[in-house]
């Protein structure tokens, strides 16, 4: 068995897309998966199953979410060893954990895509590139980013956010799996 997080995007964000994580941990055990625990309410999710394609894990919680509960959201499942790669291979300081943030990707980084951006017009928050992630840093935090809004206008999309804190305490909720 392997440990694996999820990440639901856009969840019980400004009364919308409501999923209880109750409902959540009860959709993942009916999945077959075990050890099933959420953290905050913002759609984090860590489970263990049988080795497969996160890809798979995925689109089966996405299947299921819009099957039982009527609600379109996109889901990205990355091994529990992907995920203490990203937390240790943090390209910057992390000076403030509220204003560090993951950016995970369902694909690998388009870095010709990332070295085409203006950096210049959204300084002095960062943006460097991982693998399937991106390392976000907002000086001035996340609610008047500059940064955000290119991202989603350039299509990084399917992506989902997560700030430090969040990332790190869901990498020790898996690894007390």
């Amino acid at each position: 068995m392997n440990s694996y997080v999820a990440l639901l995007r856009g969840i019980n964000v400004g009364g919308r897309q409501k999923l209880k994580m109750a409902d959540l941990r009860a959709l993942l055990s009916g999945l077959g998966y075990t050890n099933v625990a959420t953290l905050l309410q913002s759609g984090n999710a860590v489970f263990t199953a049988s080795d497969g394609p996160p890809e798979t894990f995925a689109a089966e919680i996405q299947d299921r979410i819009a099957t039982e509960l009527g609600l379109t959201v996109t889901v990205m499942v990355r091994p529990v060893d992907d995920l203490r790669r990203i937390v240790e291979q943090i390209p910057f300081e992390v000076r403030d954990p509220s204003k560090c943030a993951i950016a995970f990707l369902s694909s690998p980084v388009d870095r010709a895509r990332i070295e085409a951006l203006d950096h210049a017009s959204f300084a002095p928050e960062e943006l460097v590139a991982g693998e399937r992630e991106l390392y976000l840093y907002f000086p001035d935090g996340m609610g008047r980013s500059k940064l955000l809004p290119i991202l989603s206008r350039d299509t990084f999309d399917p992506a989902t956010v997560r700030n430090w804190n969040t990332t790190t305490k869901l990498l020790d909720l898996a690894e007390e799996r």
